[in-house]
């Protein structure tokens, strides 16, 4: 199922095209507003999901890197294990995998990931996230979809 890696490439090379033009066009914390309800935006994550540990000081840049490096692997080596009939754990790993590279690209490159899709509603906003971290969570979903369309397969 190594096949798949052509995903991960394509959200890879989306997610830092994508990056790499928000950080062209905006200020830190610079805003566009799109829609009543979502906002481009500059943002740098020094910690992993929701910002978490991003001012412990610098060390958690290594730690989330090594985590990344390792999950990347173990992605690689479950993909490369999985019968031809599983098509939609493919696409799930494939998609987690991407976005895992994504992210990590950033941490190793600049320090931080590069996050600018800001969702709010009403004065809340939603911690502003990547196309790395849309795929995977959409990744996540399929997995747990492919549980309930195969239960007890895994």
């Amino acid at each position: 199922m190594l096949s798949w890696l052509w995903l991960s490439t394509a959200v890879v090379i989306l997610d830092q095209a994508t990056k790499l033009w928000v950080v062209a066009v905006f200020e830190k914390y610079e805003r566009l507003a799109v829609l009543p309800f979502f906002n481009l935006t500059l943002a740098h994550n020094e910690g992993a999901a929701f910002s978490f540990l991003a001012g412990a000081g610098g060390w958690q840049r290594w730690f989330f890197t090594a985590i990344a490096a390792v999950v990347s692997v173990v992605l690689i080596m479950w993909l490369r294990k999985l019968p031809k009939t599983d098509r939609l754990i493919a696409v799930a790993l494939a998609l987690i995998l991407g976005g895992a590279l994504g992210n990590l690209y950033d941490r190793v490159t600049l320090g931080y990931v590069v996050d600018f899709l800001d969702f709010y509603w009403q004065d809340y906003h939603f911690p502003a996230f990547n196309v790395a971290d849309s795929a995977i969570t959409v990744g996540a979903g399929l997995m747990i979809l492919d549980m309930f369309i195969h239960p007890g397969k895994r």
